[in-house]
């Protein structure tokens, strides 16, 4: 047997080097790259592989550990899973910094490779630099923190084991329904120490990505279900966009006439003004489809995990009746709700039941079709009138959203994560293409939003990329900035400057209790408190300092021509924009569960508290 004599840092480089991942014949190398910041515990061991053989494994630094892990996400979600990077990090803080980011990939069930640096193996020099020692478990490093955020996880302390991890963790990383972040730990003596791994661990892997269909006898149950609806609503997730399922919605929605419902992670799966497109449901939803789903019959959900925004925290779906078809490759999601289970790829599916309905002529009654489109008329004039309504002379979030949205081309990607822009972009934005409506919304992540951005404009860099980001979150992320400098990724980043955590304030304050806490003010001192008046800072001078274009822009027209301004830039621009902090785009007969305290002094908690019971009180269980 012919074996290669390499380091384990060298091996790994090598193997990941020769994964490849296969859907519909269309072959893609799988690792694009590797993101990594050098410190001990990885800089002698995966740096010097890097640096020696790396040839078809690029190397990135990123400013920041968990701004990496977010490119690396965002790149995948863009490249439909089919294509990802890796991730490195030394011992210690920079491992730790990981963290965040493999919660926000694996929540959201994008592939990301991690591998932190670990402590040494053999313990001789232990407690090393950065070790946190462990009184009762002399084995427990830092690093464990990973196991309850990774969907695999496993430390390597002798060079031939990863003969045995890599390959299982290959195997997650490219399971569609199991994916999500993978983390191998690394300890620093074993990623020098070499062994003699065989030819054939480097040889071309190529990994196939299956399209599975449910059984038949599912199918043809699922059909009769529809058949025997009167009222049904399609729920569009995250799914069907990486099955690439535009096709086969459009047409199942149009043939039957079953109106779609839109989630974060699926908005853009049909254009916004198609006929059978009614717009966002849920907590965040809109007029169409929340009044659609409180009386449908039936909920056919497509790729969605049905997280408490989507369901209204289990209020939005109303009839007695109702009943649901879960169409999704993870079993898990499938059967939520006591949904009919339809475990399998989402558009391959949709066209299974779409010959199974063809059959029998399948459509719904002229009275649902008039009601549908009657609705949709309302909601895109609701729509209009959210995105132009001015408040105080001064630009509201709704504005900045309708001017960007407006500028920005079809085939654009507006980029969000956090804050109160989320709930107005899923009601307000109109999105036209699959790709260009970029949500990281299964964990919200502040800080998502700019490395995400740059993954974005790596993944596709003929798109221009609209970074739609809260002070707040810029304050807490704003760093990789200078890696799109350094990599020559342009974006536009607008930085909508609501002074603080506005959403969450609003949050607060509809529970009974005042302003507290919540925005960017100055400490006063008579009170103590963070009420004192609003602090000034110039988002666009700190952009400028990082080498990016920087401009301030307070009212519509010097947004726009700040905007067209970026377009025509050559590298990162930041639009500083400040808004009214009080201005709020309406909620459409929606819910979401935020409890409020039962025991108060204030009597404005006490009423919230006897409101909340109210609303607990339209919360099903569908079992």
């Amino acid at each position: 047997m012919t074996t290669f004599k390499l380091t384990t840092a060298q091996a790994i480089v090598r193997f990941l080097s020769a994964q490849y991942t296969e859907r519909d014949g269309i072959e893609h190398k799988m690792f694009r790259g590797i993101f990594g910041i050098f410190g001990h515990g990885n800089v002698t061991g995966l740096g010097q592989a890097l640096e020696e053989m790396g040839q078809e494994l690029p190397y990135y630094r990123p400013q920041n550990e968990q701004a990496m892990v977010h490119t690396s996400a965002a790149y995948a979600k863009m490249k439909n899973r089919l294509e990802m990077f890796a991730c490195t990090s030394s011992v210690g803080p920079g491992a730790t910094n990981m963290v965040t980011g493999a919660a926000t990939a694996t929540v959201n069930r994008l592939p990301v490779l991690l591998l932190p640096g670990d402590t040494f193996a053999s313990r001789l020099p232990h407690p090393v630099l950065q070790q946190l020692e462990h009184p009762l478990m002399r084995e427990t490093t830092v690093n464990d923190a990973f196991r309850p955020v990774s969907r695999f996880w496993d430390r390597i302390t002798r060079p031939e084991q990863i003969l045995d991890s890599l390959p299982e963790a290959m195997r997650i990383l490219t399971d569609q329904a199991e994916t999500g972040a993978v983390t191998i730990c690394l300890p620093e003596d074993v990623q020098t120490e070499a062994y003699d791994y065989p030819e054939n661990f480097f040889e071309k892997r190529v990994h196939r990505i299956i399209r599975t269909v449910p059984p038949e006898s599912q199918i043809v149950a699922a059909a009769q279900m529809i058949r025997d609806s009167k009222r049904p609503l399609i729920v569009s997730g995250g799914g069907a966009v990486y099955s690439e399922a535009s096709g086969v919605l459009d047409k199942f929605t149009s043939t039957f006439g079953i109106p779609l419902s839109e989630t974060q992670a699926g908005k853009g799966i049909l254009p916004w003004n198609h006929e059978w497109n009614v717009g966002p449901i849920g907590s965040n939803g809109g007029l169409a489809a929340n009044r659609l789903a409180r009386d449908a019959d039936l909920v056919i959900c497509v790729g969605t995990r049905l997280q408490d925004f989507t369901t209204a925290s289990k209020t939005a779906f109303q009839n007695p009746e109702v009943r649901f078809i879960g169409i999704n490759v993870a079993s898990m999601d499938a059967h939520k709700l006591g949904a009919l289970p339809l475990v399998g790829d989402a558009r391959n599916t949709l066209e299974a039941l779409y010959g199974a309905l063809i059959g029998w002529e399948f459509s719904t009654s002229e009275d649902y079709r008039h009601e549908v489109a009657n609705l949709k008329k309302s909601w895109d004039a609701a729509v209009d009138e959210e995105r132009s309504r001015t408040v105080n002379g001064r630009l509201t979030e709704a504005n900045v959203i309708k001017i960007v949205n407006e500028f920005s081309r079809p085939q654009d990607v507006v980029v969000c994560a956090a804050g109160g822009l989320p709930g107005d972009l899923l009601k307000l934005w109109r999105a036209c293409d699959p790709k260009g409506y970029h949500l990281e919304y299964g964990y919200s992540c502040m800080g998502y939003e700019i490395a995400g951005g740059l993954g974005v404009k790596m993944a596709d860099p003929s798109r221009e990329v609209y970074v739609m980001v809260g002070d707040g979150s810029y304050l807490m992320l704003h760093t990789e900035i200078v890696t799109s400098l350094q990599e020559g990724y342009k974006l536009t980043i607008v930085v909508v400057d609501n002074s603080g955590f506005q959403c969450i304030r609003g949050l607060q304050m509809s529970s009974g209790s005042p302003s507290f806490g919540n925005e960017l003010r100055y400490r006063d001192k008579n009170t103590n408190r963070l009420e004192g008046p609003y602090m000034q800072i110039d988002f666009a001078k700190n952009a400028e300092s990082l080498g990016a274009v920087g401009i301030f822009a307070d009212n519509a027209a010097d947004l726009r021509s700040a905007l067209e301004r970026a377009s025509k830039a050559d590298r990162t621009v930041v639009i500083h924009v400040p808004v009214d902090p009080d201005a709020k785009v309406s909620s459409f007969e929606s819910w979401w569960d935020v409890p409020v305290a039962e025991v108060s002094s204030e009597e404005s908690v006490i009423r919230a508290r006897k409101e909340y019971e109210s609303a607990r009180e339209k919360q099903r269980f569908y079992y």
